[in-house]
């Protein structure tokens, strides 16, 4: 236990560690009304009158966290926002941050910006860059070509297996929501606490609300607590027959494209189930910090496998089976929200209030006009928007592009993307 001055002359914080779990707490005393508040080891303290309580969740320092986030691909189901240099990651969709701003700043309680890993593309590394300026330059790496989450997972591995094999690796996704971030952070120190625990691959499941065909599916088997449950299966994006099944079943959950292991431990399951990609990303990873890097990252990522994590490394652990995989669920109740498509941002905008308007309408326009309309999406910033008797539209107006839609026919604005770049329509991509 440790009491020590807070840089503020009116606080005081508290750590109180336990040896066990390797999670640590602090505890922030400030000057305020009178609160109770209870520690999960057990422990409940009672302010004086004059001082509050507040407290955060960090990691024990004999437990080292490093976030790799992966921030690449072209964005195109929001086009006409995003665009291959300004993605849906780089959009400020949820709020006045960029999708990947929130992202950092959810990680930042347990991994400090100066452990933070980026992997993006070409294109995206100035705006990168500049969005995160204090993330380490050398820890933002641009993708030579796009390659899926396997190798760029793998790539993780490789470099932290040489810096701290023993730290929990973390892989996010750059573009995701998250409501609830104490929640988040909670899942996370659990799950750490796991995969620090033995080779275990931790991926965070998301029950699910309805049968989506879009996400892959976690099978759950036995179950370690209320949170935590060891894999029994993964199964790649079902046919609706099937994913109407597994919600039915009760033991399914969406992959949310979150995973959570040592970095030895993923490193040697690349070696495992890549072993022709692994040797690739592994000479890449020596050459790290020196003048070869560059080159070598050019001329050897394009030769790895394009393929996914759930693909090659998940999915044939799984078939191990559920007591020898090393696979566990870890369950993601915070709110999660991967925002696939205009429809998904209209629906998560009226569950959160944001920007509704004239009943079931969400517009984020300088001003609206609505008769008889309902259930639309438009976004038209700078613009007066006028609708009369026409509902379930998605109106976006990008400037130099206006699409019109419905929110059922918005799962194809990839499709018109493509079409676009058979069309030479380069400009508009």
């Amino acid at each position: 236990m440790e009491l020590r001055d807070d840089p503020l002359p009116s606080d005081l914080l508290l750590t109180l560690s336990d040896d066990t779990t390797r999670l640590s707490y602090s505890v922030y005393f400030r000057l305020g009304t009178l609160v109770w508040n209870c520690h999960p080891l057990g422990i409940c303290f009672a302010a004086t009158p004059s001082l509050s309580v507040t407290m955060k969740p960090t990691l024990n320092p004999t437990l080292e966290f490093r976030p790799f986030i992966l921030a690449g691909g072209s964005g195109t189901r929001f086009w006409p926002r995003s665009r291959r240099i300004h993605p849906k990651q780089m959009l400020c969709l949820n709020g006045e941050r960029s999708m990947l701003q929130q992202t950092v700043s959810r990680l930042l309680p347990l991994a400090d910006s100066q452990h933070i890993w980026i992997l993006t593309n070409e294109w995206l590394m100035p705006a990168v860059e500049a969005q995160l300026p204090d993330v380490p330059p050398a820890q933002i790496l641009a993708e030579p070509v796009a390659r899926n989450t396997a190798p760029a997972a793998g790539l993780a591995a490789f470099l932290l297996e040489r810096q701290a094999p023993d730290a929990v690796l973390g892989l996010f996704p750059a573009d995701h929501t998250i409501q609830d971030a104490d929640a988040f952070l909670q899942v996370l120190l659990a799950g750490s606490k796991l995969a620090a625990a033995g080779e275990n691959i931790i991926v965070l499941g998301v029950k699910p609300s309805h049968p989506e065909t879009g996400y892959g599916y976690i099978e759950t088997g036995e179950t370690l607590n209320e949170t935590a449950s060891r894999v029994r299966r993964f199964t790649e994006k079902p046919n609706l027959e099937r994913a109407n099944e597994f919600v039915a079943a009760g033991n399914y959950f969406w992959n949310s494209g979150m995973f959570l292991a040592t970095a030895r431990t993923l490193a040697n399951a690349v070696r495992e189930h890549l072993p022709e990609t692994a040797p690739y990303l592994e000479e890449i990873a020596q050459a790290f910090g020196t003048a070869e890097f560059t080159s070598k990252f050019a001329d050897l990522y394009p030769r790895c496998e394009n393929i996914s994590i759930d693909y090659a490394i998940i999915e044939p652990r799984s078939a191990k089976g559920e007591h020898h995989s090393n696979l566990y669920c870890l369950r993601a109740d915070f709110g999660w929200n991967d925002l696939g498509s205009w429809a998904a941002l209209y629906d998560h905008k009226m569950l959160h209030g944001q920007n509704v308007r004239h009943g079931d309408n969400v517009m984020d326009t300088t001003a609206e006009s609505v008769l008889e309309a309902s259930g639309n999406y438009v976004y038209a910033p700078e613009k007066h928007v006028a609708l009369v008797g026409v509902e379930n539209l998605v109106v976006v107006d990008a400037g130099d592009v206006l699409l019109i839609t419905t929110r059922a026919g918005c799962q194809d604005v990839g499709k018109l993307v493509k079409q676009l770049q058979q069309e030479k329509q380069d400009k508009l991509i």
